[in-house]
């Protein structure tokens, strides 16, 4: 799950981390009176919308007067921000923040994210903080620098030591800089945060080191500990497919393809899209309907699925092992009567009661349906109905 700039920020104030001042706004109408609130000469306007990039696509922009701040947060609620991670829909800018302005004396980059290889979180650091921090770790990598963090023992002075000298932070910083990059993993190890993010970590005029922007993604699966951040989950900020998808127990994540995808256990999922590729094909999503899916579960699934008009076949990929395939089978058939199954449904079973799942499918002669005799016979078939329509 992520989260807003400023719910990151209500929760680095929470652990003491320095912030800007900072208000959020749904109208521009009181914009004037906040600013005033917040003092200062020069505002800081930022759209809350869940991407990166928003400074390079216009999302973020400095207000010099009173009279800008309420042009810039006019001009922007309501308007669609397109940014490199939100593709060309773009997405509508429901609210802003608008901070008071920081005197900047130089800006770091500071993350700590979960490393897959390692195994372990590691923290990531740059000298080279701000807007173009994907470009530099892309054209110069030398500038990032990453240490792992042993979960046992935490992070550790002698790791910021470390990385303040690799920084080449000013000797009179480095305790400072220690103690924010300490306070940030604990926030990641006790939130269960998959990435946090400050971009840029600003070090003052007037001395401290504050976080003028933040970014968080959280664990799903850990959010039953931490009801108060659930909280802060904006709906309207999720795919409303992947979002209805999770009430129905249904793991489902859309992608650019044309052949759609019903399988069921992660591991099959992803085997079922290596082999779509390998055929020759696009896959349209990952749907995993687990281990206890029933009729009410697949007809759920073939309804979220059909509603990509990109869709030109689907590929249900079934193992019979905790659920039986005539179960599924029957879901299917069922699932036909109440959805408008109007592409190719190519079903591949295999496990408990396969053969008579078959059976099952090839006596109720609904047109669209075709039993496939193995995995990669499925696959092909699937791909080759999405090249016919």
């Amino acid at each position: 799950m992520n989260i807003h700039e400023y719910q990151v920020k209500q929760i680095f104030k929470e652990y003491n981390l320095p912030i800007p001042k900072g208000v959020i706004l749904t109208n521009y109408k009181n914009s004037i009176d906040q600013a005033i609130d917040l003092g200062g000469k020069m505002w800081v306007i930022k759209a809350q919308i869940h991407s990166g990039g928003r400074g390079l696509a216009g999302g973020v922009k400095i207000a010099k007067s009173l009279k800008d701040v309420e042009k810039i947060t006019k001009n922007m609620i309501g308007m669609k921000l397109i940014t490199n991670q939100t593709g060309p829909e773009g997405k509508i800018i429901e609210k802003v923040y608008i901070e008071k302005a920081v005197d900047i004396e130089y800006e770091l980059y500071l993350a700590i994210a979960l490393d897959r290889a390692l195994e372990t979180p590691i923290i990531i650091a740059s000298s080279k903080g701000g807007m173009d921090i994907e470009k530099i770790s892309k054209e110069s990598p030398e500038y990032i620098i990453k240490i792992p963090i042993d979960t046992e023992i935490g992070f550790k002075d002698f790791q910021g030591i470390d990385l303040a000298n690799k920084l080449n932070l000013p000797k009179d910083d480095i305790p400072r800089f220690i103690k924010f990059a300490k306070t940030l993993y604990k926030i990641y190890n006790e939130d269960d945060a998959e990435l946090i993010e400050v971009n840029p970590l600003v070090k003052s005029k007037n001395g401290n080191y504050i976080a003028l922007d933040g970014k968080m993604g959280l664990d799903d699966s850990a959010l039953y500990r931490h009801h108060d951040i659930e909280d802060m989950r904006d709906l309207h900020e999720e795919n409303k497919n992947e979002s209805e998808a999770k009430e129905y127990g249904l793991s489902y994540v859309q992608l650019d393809g044309n052949v759609g995808c019903m399988v069921n256990g992660a591991g099959l999922a992803m085997a079922t899209m290596d082999i779509i590729k390998h055929v020759g094909g696009n896959v349209a999503n990952f749907l995993d309907v687990g281990g206890g899916a029933k009729a009410s579960t697949v007809a759920k699934g073939f309804e979220i699925i059909l509603r990509n008009k990109k869709i030109k076949s689907i590929f249900v990929n079934i193992f019979g092992g905790i659920v039986r395939c005539d179960r599924i089978a029957n879901g299917i058939i069922e699932a036909t009567k109440n959805v408008n199954i109007n592409v190719p449904v190519v079903v591949r079973l295999n496990g408990t009661n396969a053969q008579e799942a078959k059976e099952l499918l090839k006596n109720s002669n609904i047109e669209n349906i075709i039993v496939a005799s193995n995995l990669e016979d499925g696959a092909k078939k699937a791909v080759e109905l999405s090249i016919k329509l």
